[in-house]
């Protein structure tokens, strides 16, 4: 299986496309505007007139900004007659439902597939810190692990439940994105005390291994369902989140972000949790 088709050229479809090409494979592209294929067809990509690029190879890569987008290209009786006996790897954002639905649509029209996400930039593919998350037909994962692996270092395939990627991605960017408004807030209090934002984001590097760890830890404890014998209880906890509203107020500050985990911790303070593990905070979220 040495030949690949790759649709969709945004500058994640570009990088795939490269890395593909680097790995020598040979690579049949397309997009709907053919300009952004030039500097990629020049590196030895060919480049295919339609959508029905997915007859130049038995795999394919779609990767456009969501699943919508995916069927607009797709769902043409010019492409569905090509698709028999093909491998889709979806690489576009979407849900758990969506990737169910891609499924089922691919398998109506003869195909294996496997849904995917990428957790890693554009400039990143190709390179050993570059994830990817995968799931869907084991027999298809199977067949196109070397491919994958080509595109990241670090391709971890969930099983064959397809919603398990997206799921999985959905995940992680909610740890992220939670990371992304403490680590702001965080910067508005080292402005507000005039102290330096990136020797802070410097030392958050190099501690990252035990933040990893107290993860780690509070998972292990929200899977067993074990909260009675805390390292760091809700009480303990409202007390910080007290501490952090009284520094927003003193220094004249946004707080946003403390209130918000107030509202929570105190409904677990209501439930009666207060002597739990601070991941008891979970159960006023179920």
């Amino acid at each position: 299986m040495n030949s690949v088709s790759v649709i969709g050229l945004g500058s994640m479809g570009v990088a795939i496309a490269q890395s593909l090409l680097q790995s020598g494979y040979r690579v049949t592209v397309w997009n709907r505007t053919s300009e952004k294929a030039e500097l990629i067809v020049k590196a030895g990509a060919v480049l295919a007139p339609n959508a029905a690029a997915i007859s130049a190879s038995a795999v394919s890569i779609i990767c456009v900004s969501d699943y919508a987008a995916s069927y607009d290209i797709l769902d043409t009786d010019e492409v569905k007659v090509d698709m028999a006996g093909r491998i889709l790897i979806q690489l576009s954002t979407g849900s758990p439902q969506q990737a169910r639905d891609y499924e089922a649509w691919t398998q109506k029209h003869h195909a294996e597939y496997i849904d995917g996400a990428i957790v890693a930039s554009p400039t990143q593919m190709g390179q050993p810190e570059a994830t990817i998350f995968s799931s869907g037909s084991p027999a298809a994962f199977q067949k196109c692990e070397p491919l994958l692996k080509s595109l990241a270092g670090n391709v971890l395939y969930l099983g064959g439940q397809v919603s398990a990627a997206s799921t999985t991605d959905l995940a992680f960017l909610s740890y992220l994105f939670g990371s992304y408004l403490g680590f702001f807030h965080a910067a508005r209090i080292l402005e507000s005390d005039d102290l330096r934002v990136d020797t802070f984001g410097a030392m958050i590097a190099q501690i990252s291994p035990v933040i990893g760890g107290v993860i780690k830890y509070e998972s292990e404890l929200i899977q067993s369902g074990a909260y009675d014998k805390p390292q760091s209880s809700v009480n303990m906890s409202m007390v910080t989140v007290d501490l952090l509203m009284e520094q927003a107020r003193e220094a004249g500050m946004n707080n946003e972000f403390p209130v918000f985990a107030q509202g929570l911790f105190k409904k677990a303070l209501d439930a009666g949790y207060g002597e739990e593990e601070v991941c008891a905070l979970i159960k006023v979220m179920r």
